[in-house]
């Protein structure tokens, strides 16, 4: 597939709790004429201030497979206790069409999957937690999950830092106002190249 050199995909990736979502954010206010989000398809249950179709596309199980079986997805993955996780490849074609770049918050191995099929257009950022004790204080502060599934998810954040090196930069959050600071320089020297 051949893509225009000015399509563009910024990917931020990070374990759950490092504060992708927060920085990925901040871009997008930031940068409203130039990015766009990627919203992804999931089959895991809404939480109460997600809005579907902003936050995610909130489908059935039926559905997810049936798109993967029709090839719909740029990357799938089956996370946490059967939730499947999914990017849409309608979803950067819209983002094309409006010309700007895509932007991405994602998990690792979406990532490099999408790195992996579009290596001449990607920007990828790993956030990193302080520490792994410092990620499970804010997942318990968010207070979504219960005990059992946090801990699905510290064991999760422990592999997923052992492919930071895979990606263009990381970054560590522990200051979020130098966080968004340190990406928000980042992403426009991306997009000025």
């Amino acid at each position: 597939m051949h893509i225009s050199s000015k399509k563009k995909l910024i990917i931020f990736t990070a374990p759950s709790g490092a504060g992708k979502t927060t920085l990925v954010r901040h871009l997008l206010a930031q940068l409203e004429d130039q990015l766009a989000f990627s919203i992804s398809a999931t089959t895991r249950a809404q939480r109460p201030r997600e809005t579907n179709g902003k936050d995610y596309h909130f489908i059935s199980k039926e559905d997810f497979r049936q798109k993967i079986d029709q090839q719909e997805f740029v990357e799938w993955e089956e996370v946490y206790d059967g939730h499947y996780y999914g990017t849409l490849k309608t979803e950067i074609e819209r983002i094309w069409a409006s010309n700007k770049a895509v932007i991405f918050d994602i998990d690792v191995k979406g990532a490099k999957n999408i790195c992996a099929q579009y290596p001449d257009h990607c920007l990828s950022v790993f956030i990193k937690p302080p520490s792994i004790e410092a990620l499970e204080k804010r997942l318990v502060a968010r207070q979504t999950e219960t005990k059992s599934s946090i801990q699905k998810r510290i064991q999760r954040a422990d592999l997923e830092m052992t492919y930071e090196a895979n990606f263009d930069c990381s970054i560590v959050n522990d200051d979020l106002e130098i966080a968004k600071t340190k990406v928000l320089k980042i992403v426009r020297s991306f997009l000025l190249a």
